[in-house]
């Protein structure tokens, strides 16, 4: 019982830690509030066509082919004669909805949605769609939902195709580009036999907007240097010529449309996006129509560094480059609508071909609208702060506000409109630091509040260990009642205190759990000082130099595995090191077969995280290898035990059909990838065999004998089977290299008992998960388990990190799960993907009870181990997260920690799943009693 409370508690406070991560660094930027701010003047617009490519790279469009003709003829000309060009930089994540989010609400991923997917933003926000008159947009039903629940009123119309037809085996994903071009072609026609429609569209500030997937979708299935993706960017570039005409026919060629044309993001050359490689940060921009700069010509060089000018040869046309955020602002100014309320665009003044005075309004009302954000945010903070801890963001005081904006009006009525323009941009770059400023404002309170928890949890598990395991255990004195009851009244006292000072700030229910939670985790160490002083006083008696000697090599593994997260390489040092075990500990010389397996097995497994995490071409070939090697290790294991051990007729009978069973899954790839390349679909079987294998996964091995090794081996063939068909290359050879190296452990530890001389060690043959341990033979902690719990956490982390990097999205290759579905939906692709990933654990997970099981060891003790090893490398990670450099790094930063958190509550739930899987047999048919020797 003492047992299952202790796991409650520890999970519940993981959990805590966890989620604080969320209030400290994710927390919605979005304010609500200000007022709308809109340029006096009248628009040069009264419409504006928005284009989005999806999956659109800069290169893409604007370099020419091998033969020097270009991709995109009619966007080409709009460049050189009609219009202005640049590059649109997206920000980290590089997914379609903080891209949209970004160009038509103006700001970038509000990271409080990093749990919400593709779907929609958790917050309301405003959009130029929702500001303008009527927005009428065609395209995906994964964008579009998005912007019309966002949008007061009934003005925003979305027209969608079904979600079924977004299929990665599409025999022509471009057809769902054509789908949009022909609805909205029939749109513009029917209009003319319309005369409410019509009369709706010759209205001013009307937004028209195509969300194309097609490029994506065949970016994805085919790679961006394919000739469907570049076919694709073709018919685009055809149907965006055929409705420019249209709609200029249709206005009666009035003058008064603008267009714009960009991506949401780019893709790498392996098919992914989500992280900051160029290729997918940098999109094309085109603005031409109403309002927008002809094609500049230019004869000096221009500013950019980059040498793309040169590559796509367009060194003789004037580069305008903004952020992507910039393109809303830009939009609203067009067509005269107010800006987005949330927008931290900056309008990029270069595309506008209007009066010097209506730049500076539309400069002064952009500048006005960040301005009003600011203020929110800091009578937000002023509110829930007492008055003499408040401190103010010093640029931007009440004073300072009031003689930027003075100051700017004067200058614009006395027509100085280039230093009124500077100006603008000025206030700007401070009321866009002040946001920050404010919206960072608690986090070094709330930090420390979190660290204070968790160094007092991790003290308080270091003291259980060494109180149950150290023979520290005494009877209480009366000098320890006494100082108990003057901790419970200073624990009180101290709730007490932090509770009042949060009611009076006003501070959400949150912070009271993060900043209350030291104070009973404290109280818990203080009261157990007593096993402190007891194990200082008895340090004579103690293997010193042994004990600085573990603690050195443990501090540096875990400073190891700390990097590891960084450069994946050093995994592949540390297997290095591991490989050494045998011969630095005396085992090499009593067990050289089984030792010259581990060095061999850790060399092999080595070899893995230095192999590329993205970028790898799918290598079907490899699948088939994985299949057929898993199959030879597990006709070698029973070779090898048909003496040892006698099988049940159908526990054998089982094993024969889980390796037929894989030898199917082995070909299943190579057969729907084979049949995807004809362009003929997913074929029916192989998803039903898939879907299958991944429903039984877990079911069948409970079939099977709790004898300790065909137990693993039923769970290894059943786990394999499933990695198999999540596979497209060499990593599928991870999972039976990886259980050949968890079957030499659990030999090997065998061995390091007997050297040790561990009296009661029983063969390995003769032992059954199911077998209640005995009690009597328990034995205390010793200082080589403090080895062994490094081991279960190095491979934890090889098995996470061992083929890929979870912590990039770039790792996600929709072509995994192409065995059990191709059309796009992401929680069912990212849950398999995040099941891939699991499977590596629970191989580890199992190889760890199984040493418990074999080493006559609590789980409980060396669980508490790995408990510390996993909080002392999560404190590590807290304090290396940042919120200053690129966003990747931000993000990475952030990453590392969740991940971290992530895995010691997984590993937690996961022990529990484990003994079930190892320990539980569920029986389909009667069987008779067997009576091993």
């Amino acid at each position: 019982m003492r047992m299952i409370m202790f796991f409650l508690v520890g999970l519940l406070v993981h959990v805590i830690f966890f989620i604080s991560i969320f209030d400290i660094y994710f927390t919605s930027p979005l304010v609500h509030g200000m007022a709308p701010q809109v340029s006096p003047l009248p628009p040069p617009a009264s419409r504006l066509l928005l284009v989005v490519a999806d999956g659109l790279r800069a290169d893409s469009l604007y370099k020419p082919d091998a033969n020097g003709s270009t991709r995109a003829p009619y966007l080409r000309s709009v460049m050189e004669e009609t219009g202005s060009w640049g590059v649109s930089h997206t920000r980290v994540p590089t997914e379609s909805r903080p891209g949209h989010v970004a160009l038509i609400a103006g700001f970038y991923e509000d990271v409080s949605a990093v749990a919400k997917g593709w779907k929609e933003n958790p917050v309301e926000f405003d959009s130029v769609f929702n500001e303008s008159r009527h927005t009428w947009c065609w395209g995906s039903p994964d964008i579009l939902p998005m912007f019309a629940k966002g949008a007061s009123g009934d003005h925003v119309y979305t027209y969608t195709y079904p979600a079924e037809r977004e299929d990665f085996a599409s025999t022509d994903a471009s057809r769902l580009d054509t789908w949009v071009f022909d609805e909205v072609k029939s749109f513009l026609q029917s209009a003319r036999v319309n005369s409410s429609l019509m009369s709706s569209l010759q209205k001013d500030q009307n937004v028209f907007f195509l969300h194309l997937l097609g490029i994506d979708t065949n970016g994805h299935a085919h790679r961006p240097m394919s000739q469907e993706y570049l076919e694709n960017i073709r018919l685009v570039d055809s149907g965006v010529k055929e409705l420019v005409s249209m709609v200029e026919d249709l206005f009666d060629n009035d003058g008064r449309t603008a267009y714009v044309f960009t991506s949401d993001h780019g893709m790498t050359n392996w098919g992914s996006h989500g992280a900051g490689h160029p290729s997918e940060t940098l999109t094309p921009l085109l603005v031409w129509g109403a309002g927008v700069h002809t094609a500049q010509r230019v004869t000096e060089p221009q500013k950019y560094s980059d040498g793309y000018l040169q590559e796509w040869q367009l060194e003789g046309l004037r580069r305008v480059d903004v952020n992507q955020a910039d393109i809303a602002p830009l939009m609203s100014s067009l067509i005269g609508v107010p800006i987005p309320l949330n927008s931290v665009g900056v309008l990029p003044l270069q595309y506008l071909n209007n009066s010097d005075q209506f730049k500076a309004e539309s400069m002064y009302s952009n500048a006005i609208q960040i301005l009003e954000q600011f203020k929110v945010k800091m009578a937000q903070k002023k509110e829930t702060t007492l008055s003499f801890l408040f401190t103010p963001y010093q640029l931007l005081t009440e004073s300072r506000q009031a003689e930027f904006i003075n100051k700017a009006r004067v200058l614009i009525q006395l027509e100085e409109y280039e230093e009124a323009i500077s100006l603008c941009r000025s206030l700007i770059g401070h009321a866009l630091e002040g946001l920050s400023y404010y919206h960072t404002y608690d986090r070094f309170f709330l930090g420390c509040s979190v660290v204070l928890g968790f160094t007092g949890w991790t003290s308080y598990v270091v003291l259980v260990i060494l109180k149950t395991h150290a023979s520290l255990r005494r009877p209480p004195t009366p000098t320890d009642q006494v100082s108990g009851k003057t901790l419970w009244w200073m624990g009180v006292g101290a709730t007490l205190l932090i509770g009042m000072f949060l009611i009076i700030q006003r501070s959400p229910v949150t912070y009271y759990i993060y900043c209350l939670l030291p104070v009973p985790v404290w109280y818990s160490v203080l009261k157990e000082f007593g096993t402190l002083t007891d194990l200082v006083r008895s340090y004579s008696s103690l293997p010193l130099g042994k004990c600085f000697g573990y603690f050195a090599l443990v501090t540096f593994g875990i400073e190891l595995l700390v990097v590891s997260f960084f450069y994946r390489a050093m995994l592949t040092v540390g297997l290095a090191v591991l490989s050494l075990w045998p011969l630095l500990s005396g085992l090499y010389s009593k067990a050289k077969f089984r030792s010259l397996s581990w060095v061999l097995c850790c060399l092999f497994l080595a070899t893995f995280p230095m192999m590329p995490v993205v970028g790898r071409e799918a290598n079907i070939h490899m699948v088939t290898c994985a299949g057929v090697l898993s199959l030879l290790i597990s006709t070698f294991y029973l070779w090898l035990a048909r003496k040892r051990t006698t099988l049940h007729l159908t526990d054998r009978y089982l094993l024969i059909f889980q390796m037929l069973h894989v030898a199917v899954c082995a070909y299943v790839p190579t057969s729907t990838h084979s049949s995807l390349q004809l362009k003929q679909g997913l074929p029916l079987l192989n998803q039903m065999i898939s879907w299958t294998t991944l429903g039984s996964s877990l079911f069948v091995p409970l079939l099977s004998s709790t004898r300790l090794f065909h137990r693993l081996l039923s769970i290894f063939l059943s786990l394999t089977a499933t990695y198999l068909l999540l596979s497209t290359g060499s990593e599928a050879l991870f999972p039976p290299v990886l259980s050949w190296l968890m079957f030499v452990w659990i030999n090997i530890e065998q061995e390091a008992m007997l050297s040790q001389g561990i009296s009661g060690r029983q063969e390995l043959s003769t032992l059954d998960f199911s077998e209640n341990i005995d009690i009597t033979k328990i034995r205390q902690l010793k200082l080589d388990d403090i080895r062994r719990s490094y081991f279960f956490v190095f491979f934890i982390i090889t098995a996470f990190f061992g083929t890929g990097n979870i912590a990039s999205i770039n790792s996600f290759d929709p072509a995994s799960v192409y065995c059990f579905l191709t059309v796009f939906n992401p929680f069912i692709m990212g849950g398999l993907m995040m099941w891939k990933v699991i499977i590596p654990f629970i191989i580890v997970m199992c190889t760890f009870e199984t040493i418990q099981v074999s080493t006559q060891l609590s789980s409980r003790s060396l669980f508490l181990i790995v408990l510390v090893i996993s909080d002392l490398m999560a404190l590590h990670f807290f304090f290396l997260v940042q919120d200053y450099g690129s966003w990747l790094d931000i993000g990475t930063s952030i990453s590392h920690y969740v991940i971290v958190m992530s895995m010691t509550i997984f590993l937690m739930l996961l022990s529990l799943m484990t003994h079930i899987l190892t320990s539980r047999r569920v029986s389909l048919w009667r069987t008779r009693k067997m009576h091993f020797p």
